[in-house]
């Protein structure tokens, strides 16, 4: 009875500490440093990219961005092996060509 407790105290450790390294909202210790973007909160894409579904280069694209476009700036992240990405917000517009495409999503910088 006192194994079954143990194991418990255990998992819930680890489900409180385990998420801290990951994207999705934990806590990174390198967020702005070594980062050629600045500190501004909105970017102008001077190249096309490709918006991310999440921060590693084999996950699914979701858009392609062209030169010219303007996103916001919500993270910055540092990958394992040291690749740079933000996440991004395109502008609301109504005018948008595809409005059934997703508006937020990483770049890799």
């Amino acid at each position: 009875m006192i194994n079954n407790y143990i194991k418990n105290i255990c998992l819930i450790v680890f489900a409180l500490v385990g998420p801290i390294s990951l994207p999705a909202g934990g806590i990174q210790r390198t967020i702005n440093t070594n980062l050629n973007v600045d500190n501004s909160n909105e970017i102008i894409l001077n190249s096309n990219r490709y918006i991310y579904s999440y921060p590693e280069k084999n996950s699914k694209k979701l858009y392609f961005l062209n030169v010219g476009s303007s996103a916001s700036i919500l993270r910055y992240w540092t990958a394992s092996d040291d690749e740079k990405w933000i996440r991004v917000e395109l502008s609301k517009s109504i005018f948008m060509n595809n409005l059934g495409h997703p508006i937020k999503g990483w770049i890799k910088i």
